[in-house]
């Protein structure tokens, strides 16, 4: 089954860079995964996310506050 996953973000430099190495991670594990973005501010606020980028693998936030490292997010992924 697919992994779902979120970049939760207003669309902002930090976002899109989150975004680029979540689908670098995917593409070196080569694992089965739909990357969807979510800007909507009030549904980032009501999934419990304070500081953005953040990231949710299939509805879980497992990053909030940065942009996580090629090797962070392969890690989140595994």
């Amino acid at each position: 089954m697919a992994k779902k996953i979120e970049i939760l973000g207003s669309g902002c430099p930090r976002c899109k860079q989150t975004e680029k190495i979540m689908k670098m991670a995917v593409e070196e594990l080569n694992i089965d995964a739909t990357i969807e973005k979510v800007q909507d501010i009030n549904e980032i606020i009501s999934r419990g996310v304070v500081a953005t980028p953040a990231v949710a693998i299939d509805g879980k936030i497992v990053i909030s506050g940065k942009i996580p490292t090629l090797e962070e997010a392969k890690k989140l992924l595994q």
